[in-house]
């Protein structure tokens, strides 16, 4: 009880911080005279929003300190922040370690693990297919977002400057013939050490797909060692995240002391388009299909408007998967369909993800000042459909689905690590687009079957939803 009603307190802590901090910066810019105070005072502000995320708890908030830190940091002291680069290199190299893992355990289960569907028939491939419809159309609005913004432009993090030399394989031209012949692998083992992930993919597809042939019991031992697989590179994600405010602190103490504090400003555009984009995807590709439908909008609004809201203040899909199924089935759809359609949506259905992805993408290059031909551009949303299968439910996860389809591009990664600084920010929305289409999804599928609402639902659902 007594912690409940502190929450009120640490809430108007943190916001006085803010402010104070926000005040100090203003002194800087308009009194220059008074750059000792100011400081000071900037300090005195980022203690004490240290010390609410410590009482949070909250590794949001810490990446929050973090970033206005490394602003501190950059500014005050460049030599200091030039040289605490080693800083964020070692967080790019924990979470490089964890991906091809990670994919490759990801799509098996994807793959192998929905294998029932088949017995299912048509209300699994009615599924997949509106998932992918929905989640390439995604990727192309937040395509065509980030270019029309061009938020990257400006930012000037050189693929030379950004990288540690000998990190990521230098561009270089090569014929559709030698890519394509790139994309399968010979030796696993190589694909992985080199950190080919698009090759590990593969690899992963054709096991997964293998898998789905061997009988049940043969099958069954070596999905759960992938599915134990995948839960323990989520667990060693979480590890490793717990190390990102030093990595999130050391990137933009190196970047602002590089390129000056107009980064914040790239940083906010690159939020402003993401949500642009959400409002967009929502208007002309979700509300189309529910209309298209006949849905009940009025209802279905309100039968999601709870989870939405524990994704957006949790940013994580998993924790409003059981009161997204309980609304679902409360609004009407059958059990039967709710069981089966959102948990198959955590795997392939990621449209909120997909566009962060293509803006981020583009970003990053926009950032090292690469240019990407439209082609090339249309080929990275091809192996983002496809490395993002999987972790559309677990927090901050796309940073690795990022960093992997960044090394397939010969992208520079510093830009993606500067990208974490307002990533909780665009974590809620994406992750509110997820659940939402995923309860769409499923009674879209329920009204294409003609089983929408020809069930009552059951009385806990209900009360569930009630209460």
């Amino acid at each position: 009880m007594h912690r409940g009603a502190s929450q009120p307190h640490i809430t108007l802590f943190a916001t006085a911080s803010v402010l104070l901090y926000a005040a100090a910066a203003f002194l800087l810019h308009s009194l220059p005279a008074t750059h000792l105070v100011a400081a000071a005072l900037r300090i005195l502000a980022l203690a004490f929003l240290a010390f609410t995320a410590a009482r949070r708890q909250s590794l949001t908030g810490w990446i929050f300190v973090a970033m206005l830190a490394g602003l501190e940091l950059g500014v005050d002291a460049p030599r200091a922040a030039l040289a605490s680069r080693v800083f964020g290199d070692i967080f790019l190299r924990l979470i490089r370690v964890i991906v091809a893992p990670l994919i490759f355990g990801t799509l098996v289960t994807g793959i192998a693990g929905h294998a029932e569907a088949k017995t299912v028939g048509r209300l699994g491939l009615k599924s997949l297919v509106y998932f992918e419809i929905l989640t390439t159309i995604a990727l192309l609005i937040g395509l065509v977002a980030i270019n029309i913004s061009r938020a990257g432009i400006g930012l000037n993090l050189s693929a030379h400057a950004a990288v540690a030399p000998g990190s990521l394989p230098a561009q270089t031209a090569i014929s559709w013939q030698q890519f394509l012949l790139h994309v399968f692998p010979e030796n696993i083992a190589s694909a992985v050490a080199d950190n080919q992930i698009l090759q590990v993919a593969i690899f992963a597809i054709f096991f997964g797909l293998a898998l789905c042939k061997v009988p049940e019991a043969r099958r069954a031992p070596m999905l759960r060692l992938c599915e134990s697989l995948t839960e323990v590179m989520f667990a060693f994600t979480n590890y490793v995240m717990y190390y990102a405010p030093v990595g999130v602190a050391a990137a933009l103490a190196y970047t602002v002391a590089q390129s000056g504090l107009g980064v914040m400003l790239n940083l906010g555009k690159l939020a402003l388009t993401l949500y642009i984009s959400i409002a967009i995807f929502a208007l002309v590709a979700m509300l189309p299909v529910a209309i298209l439908a006949r849905l009940p909008l009025g209802e279905f609004l309100r039968a999601v408007a709870e989870p939405a809201t524990i994704a957006f203040a949790t940013s994580t899909s998993e924790a409003a998967l059981p009161r997204a199924i309980e609304a679902m089935e409360a609004y009407g759809v059958p059990r039967g369909i709710v069981a089966f359609v959102i948990p198959t949506g955590y795997t392939f259905n990621m449209a909120g993800s997909a566009l962060y992805l293509s803006i981020a993408a583009i970003f990053t290059a926009q950032a090292a000042g690469i240019h990407m031909s439209l082609g090339r551009q249309l080929a990275m949303l091809g192996v983002l459909m496809l490395t993002s299968k999987g972790v559309a439910g677990v927090a901050r996860s796309v940073l690795v689905v990022l960093l992997a389809t960044a090394s397939i591009f010969s992208l520079p990664s510093e830009p993606i690590l500067v990208i974490l600084g307002v990533d909780a920010i665009m974590d809620m929305g994406r992750t509110v687009i997820n659940v939402v289409g995923n309860c769409l999804a499923s009674a879209v599928v329920a009204q294409w079957e003609g089983e929408f609402r020809t069930e009552k639902p059951a009385s806990e659902a209900v009360a569930a939803l009630q209460g």
